[in-house]
């Protein structure tokens, strides 16, 4: 392992420590049917040929009807807190939390975006380039459930191909047969989005780790797979987000097919 690596590893929190690939909430409500770390991500950890990925910050965005328990889903996985009396968000709130993933950084930054229709006309810009989508809704109350595909659509149709999620919040609110009526109704929306569903609760923390582990643990293999991919087309040179392929033929032995006197101009 580099010596910045070594660093950066050393200073991840022990309960941010991934070892093993997270599983999902129910095999039948996620479309990403991954059950271990691909074997290139391994070797790639491995080997330290992870290129850029331990410096990134990936980004998670989450949205949903206002109330439904968004920032209470955030504070519980970043603080271990919860308290019912939270304010509504406005605009945007974000939290930063460093993991270390089969002996890699890895950063994430979730954004915690507002559910009142007033912030609407700047929502976009909160959502773009978001590599993860996650969807609240509340459990509790199955009108939130009924907008999940309009989030849906309006926040992943601002990013590139997010790894997408459907949560439902407050478990601890709802009845055993109440729950299992609510969750056949989520799955049923989450796989035709396209998204995995998992159900939570703030209030005692029931899932909510397991949750973002999963989360990051998708983000970070499609990170290192990019990652595999771009090398193996050959140099590259990065501006921004974008990816800009380095030609490998010698620009030398191009001007001399042009000009084979040499000449730096036509006599």
């Amino acid at each position: 392992m580099s010596a910045a690596r070594t660093m950066m590893s050393q200073n991840v929190a022990k309960d941010r420590i991934v070892t093993k690939f997270p599983q999902a909430f129910h095999p039948d409500a996620t479309p990403y049917q991954k059950m271990n770390f691909h074997p290139k991500v391994k070797a790639a950890c491995t080997d330290n040929k992870t290129g850029r990925v331990g410096l990134k910050i990936c980004k998670a965005v989450l949205v949903g009807d206002v109330s439904v328990g968004k920032t209470s889903l955030v504070n519980r996985f970043c603080h271990d807190v919860f308290d019912r009396d939270y304010k509504a968000t406005i605009g945007v709130d974000f939290e930063v939390e460093k993991f270390s993933l089969l002996n890699v950084p890895f950063t994430l930054q979730i954004w915690d975006t507002a559910g009142q229709e007033r912030f609407k006309c700047i929502a976009a810009s909160y959502y773009r380039g978001a590599n993860v989508t996650i969807v609240v809704f509340d459990l509790s109350d199955e009108s939130s459930l009924a907008n999940v595909a309009r989030w849906m659509d309006d926040a992943a149709g601002n990013s590139s191909d997010p790894i997408k999620f459907v949560v439902g919040t407050k478990k601890d609110l709802v009845s055993p047969a109440a729950f299992e009526s609510i969750e056949q109704n989520a799955v049923e929306i989450a796989n035709s989005l396209g998204a995995e569903f998992w159900a939570v609760s703030s209030k005692t923390g029931e899932n909510v780790k397991e949750f973002f582990f999963r989360a990051v643990a998708l983000t970070f293999e499609a990170a290192i797979l990019r990652e595999i991919d771009t090398s193996s087309d050959g140099p590259t040179k990065q501006i921004g987000n974008d990816l800009i392929k380095v030609d490998n033929e010698n620009v030398f032995e191009r001007r001399s097919k042009k000009n084979p006197l040499g000449k730096c101009c036509d006599m």
